[in-house]
């Protein structure tokens, strides 16, 4: 087996890994205009792309054990990384090529993610400090039950 199966496999990966940064992007997008339906359609695109993903990734894991029986490698599990160093020639060229690639876009996707994660953060502080100042204080309170034997009463199920 060449490793030219392992090199598709990982340039396949780089694709929908590509595909998922600009859903990821859209993403950062919709959660900046507030657009609900969008973030949700997101959110779906994403859960196809990591299911495709996963699916991918054991082949490709599969292809690179394989290669390492073929070549009598002792390796327990084998990676891209060890195949890089163990050969030469063109395929290595060209491995390490996608393989850096590959990198890159993931290095990318993790960045644009972390964006996503800060402006969720921030949307959610936005939106319980606006239910804070919609929630009477105690000093406005003349009568009645004091608020304190009250139990307090949320707008937003933080368990949902």
């Amino acid at each position: 087996m060449t490793i030219q199966k392992i090199i598709l496999s990982l340039d396949r990966l780089k694709q929908l890994h590509t595909s998922m940064l600009s859903v990821s992007k859209e993403k950062t997008e919709a959660i900046k205009d507030n657009k609900i339906e969008q973030l949700h359609e997101c959110l779906v695109a994403e859960r196809k792309h990591l299911s495709a993903i996963e699916k991918l990734e054991k082949k490709r894991m599969e292809e690179v054990k394989t290669w390492a029986l073929q070549e009598n490698q002792t390796e327990e599990h084998p990676t891209i990384s060890h195949i890089l160093t163990v050969t030469e020639g063109e395929e290595n060229r060209r491995l390490l090529e996608v393989y850096k690639s590959f990198l890159i876009v993931l290095a990318d996707l993790k960045q644009q993610e972390c964006l996503n994660g800060e402006l969720t953060r921030q949307s959610l502080q936005f939106v319980n400090m606006s239910l804070d100042l919609l929630e009477p204080s105690i000093k406005n309170l003349n009568y009645g039950e004091s608020a304190a034997d009250r139990p307090k009463r949320s707008i937003f199920d933080s368990k949902a």
